[in-house]
């Protein structure tokens, strides 16, 4: 396909592999060829660089309450997750979880016929397809028509301290927020760049299943997408630096994790350091070390999924007295604001929490501090976020709150209460025990401030805790909460009701003297 340089946005036309008709029909929602940049208004009350989901509802939430918002994008609206992140990930996802429920058939009475194979390539034109039908929500129109956005395309900068120039416009502003987000940061491996490897960026453009495939890191994008793989019918190595997968979670969760990709066949090299890849004609070897040994391995494709990197180049920050880091990007306060105060960042470029609905919840922050808190009143803090978060594997993973190591940090003493998923009857209905559920209390009171589950649905039912927490709802009132039965969300009822019943046995000798004048 020839590429020409669009004269209405300053980029060349946008492609996205493979060029079938549900990317092109992406691509005309979310960075359409035709699109003109509108002529730019005298002044903006918000000016929004990244058309992300930190962008985007910054803009949105913007917009809606009357302010004149311009956003630029130099790519695709929706950022990572519409493209190339939540939603296409969680599609293969459940694809893969279709493949193993058929592989684990048998175990609940049902005989599958010998062959069925996974048609990888339609697994990946429904992951295409799912994404289309999702694109409207973050198109170029709807922020036009809907919100009163001025949508522009092309690589932003700044000019001064009040303007932005984006496709030889420029744009002032009274306030602007940076929402650039991250990529994936690039490993000093030797030869790697040479032999060619994949990312999150383009892992979703494969039309054709690797049949043997290499996972460079155990975090939650190289842990879901190496499950799913696996699933789908590619053998699959994981290799980690520490000790475990998920290294960040809770020993116990990541240890199940960690019991059933070995159990589905995931090949894990723990304590690894990778020296150096060489291609050798349409393969890739992986020359490495784990417990003092030196080995290889030969894979057709290399999937990386180790660390962030902030999307801060190009935009002239040190010209308008933005600093930043390389590793943590634009540096920001509690209440978003970089060390210019007209400037503002949210979402991967800037916050610890690299998640999408990490990314919703902090910009309707800096809507509220960027454009309506005068003097400085009226601001919030992203530190009062209770933050939930989820990594999608079978089973899931959800954490919110604190952990024990950091409320102790913090001089914060607390009660946990566990319950395993092996005292849920519909856990051991559904045959799916792989899993617990830990709620951190503050010692000798009912008040919640962490808790981590793992189960099948985990990322479905830690939305109640973390409701629980911004409402300052305990354990005992939740002890009193009806649940439906059977259900697997009992599990945090019956964590609440160990809290009562710990209150009960320091009330039971009273509680026996009492009764017992009244026999």
């Amino acid at each position: 396909m020839t590429q020409t340089r669009t004269e209405s946005t300053g980029v060349g036309p946008v492609i996205v592999s493979p060029m079938d008709h549900y990317n092109q029909e992406l691509i005309a929602n979310l960075h359409p060829a035709d699109w003109v940049n509108p002529t730019p208004t005298q002044r903006y009350n918000l000016v929004v660089i990244g058309g992300g989901t930190a962008g985007l509802v910054t803009a949105a939430g913007a917009g809606l309450l009357g302010a004149k918002v311009a956003l630029i994008e130099k790519h695709l609206l929706g950022g990572d997750c519409t493209n190339v992140g939540c939603v296409p990930s969680k599609a293969m996802i459940r694809s893969a979880r279709v493949a193993g429920e058929i592989h684990r058939a048998k175990h609940y009475g049902i005989n599958v016929p010998e062959g069925v194979t996974v048609d990888f390539s339609a697994v990946m034109e429904r992951l295409r397809r799912v994404r289309t039908e999702i694109s409207p929500n973050d198109s170029a129109t709807r922020f036009q028509q809907e919100f009163g956005i001025d949508v522009f395309f092309g690589e932003a900068q700044f000019s001064g301290a009040d303007a932005v120039e984006v496709a030889g416009q420029t744009l002032r502003f009274k306030k602007a927020a940076i929402a650039t987000g991250s990529s994936p940061a690039r490993l000093p491996i030797e030869g790697l760049e040479e032999a060619g490897y994949l990312t999150n960026e383009t892992v979703f453009s494969l039309t054709e299943k690797p049949d043997r495939l290499a996972v460079i890191g155990g975090g939650y994008i190289g842990c879901e997408l190496a499950q799913t793989f696996r699933r789908l019918g590619s053998e699959v190595v994981l290799f980690q630096h520490g000790s475990r997968i998920l290294e960040r979670e809770d020993i116990d969760a990541s240890n199940i994790v960690q019991q059933v990709f070995v159990q589905e066949g995931v090949r894990l090299v723990l304590k690894s350091q990778i020296k150096r890849v060489e291609k050798k004609d349409s393969v890739k070897v992986i020359h490495y070390e784990a417990d003092g040994q030196e080995n290889a391995v030969t894979v057709d494709e290399i999937l990386v999924g180790a660390g962030r990197t902030p999307n801060i180049k190009g935009l002239n920050l040190e010209a308008v007295g933005v600093k930043t880091d390389p590793k943590k990007g634009v540096i920001i306060d509690d209440y978003l604001q970089t060390t210019n105060p007209n400037i503002y960042a949210v979402g991967d470029v800037c916050m610890k929490w690299k998640f999408t609905h990490a990314a919703d919840a902090a910009a309707r922050i800096l809507i509220q501090n960027a454009l309506f808190a005068v003097a400085g009143i009226g601001r919030k803090k992203l530190s009062a976020l209770n933050m939930p978060w989820c990594t999608y594997t079978d089973p899931e993973v959800a954490h919110v709150g604190l952990y024990p190591h950091e409320a102790q940090e913090q001089g914060i003493e607390v009660d946990t209460f566990c319950v395993s998923l092996n005292d849920i009857d519909r856990a051991i209905v559904d045959d799916e025990t792989e899993g617990f559920l830990k709620i951190h209390v503050k010692q000798d009171t009912d008040k919640i401030v962490g808790a981590t589950l793992v189960a099948r649905h985990a990322g479905e039912i830690i939305s109640q805790i973390t409701l629980a927490m911004n409402h300052q709802i305990g354990l005992g009132a939740i002890a009193n909460t009806i649940y439906p039965y059977p259900t697997q969300a009992e599990v945090i009822r019956k964590a609440a009701s160990q809290y009562g019943l710990k209150r009960l046995t320091r009330f039971k000798p009273l509680a026996t003297k009492l009764l017992s004048w009244r026999r």
